[in-house]
């Protein structure tokens, strides 16, 4: 039985310069991604690695090559097509928050429900805030929040529509190192509980707009043991 949530077959994306010249932001990329998978695109900035992420979450179209959903092949979708293939069954996650500044965290997890056919937007908004242990800063406007709380309002906000993917563009980027870890904790729990993540971060050697390597990391670092060690008392040396 093919397991593949996310098939990609020689993905091409190239942009045209001025003077006839042309730039190949992805170049052949052929790549699966199975059902609860953690993924890591990785690469340097300008490596084309956020042009493939917006790709396979259907934000953008590729030049040529094949991208199938589920099975379904969405690469030549319409741009109302693909809008309700995002709006069911991807959630988006980046590093800028792109939250509303004057509308606070529960109405910013409502705007994917607006246009579906929901009634309840209101409780499930509520419930996704929940859960990123968001559940008293409900009526707090993005001002109001520390860095790690907005990107925890844009993870719910990723997730109130129960998409079966979540795509994550460097969102640690704009966090201190304790936030930092305070996210990917939540993106490993996520993905404990069967949710498919992908994750585009950097990386200093590779490349630009091709796959170089695809390894499983062995050995992951755990990042609720990490809060854990931020969260120990120095010891001081003062008595000593």
């Amino acid at each position: 039985m093919n397991n593949n949530v996310i098939q990609a077959a020689n993905l091409l994306k190239v942009y045209n310069k001025g003077g006839g010249g042309e730039v190949y932001a992805v170049h052949d990329v052929s790549l699966e991604i199975r059902k609860g998978e953690y993924v890591a695109i990785m690469g340097v900035s300008g490596s084309g690695k956020s042009t493939l992420m917006n790709i396979l979450g259907c934000l953008d179209k590729p030049t040529s090559g094949s991208l199938k959903l589920d099975g379904v092949e969405v690469s030549k979708l319409t741009d109302e097509e693909l809008a309700r293939v995002r709006n069911r069954k991807i959630g988006f996650v980046f590093q800028s928050f792109n939250l509303l500044a004057r509308t606070n965290a529960l109405e910013n997890v409502e705007l994917p429900l607006i246009y579906s056919d929901r009634t309840d937007i209101t409780r499930l908004a509520r419930e996704a805030l929940a859960s990123v242990g968001l559940a008293d800063r409900v009526h707090h406007n993005p001002g109001e929040l520390s860095g790690g709380q907005q990107q925890r309002v844009a993870i719910a906000r990723a997730l109130v529509t129960d998409p079966e993917i979540v795509f994550a563009d460097e969102p640690t980027g704009n966090l201190d190192s304790k936030s930092s870890i305070e996210i990917m904790a939540l993106f490993q729990q996520l993905n404990e509980k069967g949710r498919t993540i992908v994750l585009v971060t950097h990386e200093s050697d590779i490349a630009e707009g091709k796959i170089i390597s695809d390894e499983v990391n062995q050995q992951p670092r755990v990042a609720v043991q990490k809060m854990s060690t931020l969260a120990s008392p120095e010891v001081s040396n003062e008595n000593k």
